[in-house]
């Protein structure tokens, strides 16, 4: 579960980055290329629809990031808990997400749920 938890962070991170360059650094670290990520407002395919939702997100909410706040893993899936903070780190949402791992430990599909 350790290595799904790292990987986890590391996408994390990648929202609360600023520059599309960090962002793309994190996912490379932790997406795969043909990942698929969608939630209720969306889905984007690849890394670099990845990067632009990332970027429309944070045109929305400047400086918007999540912290996790459960991680459970096994056969290559996770939950995630999270709650989403604006800039100033003040609390605005919260939500879940699931996720599927590839055989090299990268994420291939993320889907978010929120109310």
């Amino acid at each position: 579960m350790t290595e799904y938890r790292a990987t986890w962070d590391t996408y994390a991170a990648a929202w609360k980055s600023v520059t599309s360059a960090d962002k793309a650094i994190a996912l490379r670290a932790s997406v795969d290329p043909t990942a698929t990520y969608r939630d209720p407002t969306g889905e984007a395919a690849g890394q670099e629809a990845l990067v632009a939702t990332m970027l429309a997100f944070h045109q929305q909410v400047p400086g918007g990031h999540f912290v996790t706040t459960y991680f459970q893993a096994h056969h290559d899936r996770s939950i995630a808990k999270w709650t989403m903070h604006d800039g100033a780190g003040v609390q605005i949402g919260e939500g879940i997400s699931y996720a599927e791992y590839g055989t090299d430990g990268r994420l291939v599909e993320m889907t978010g749920f929120w109310g």
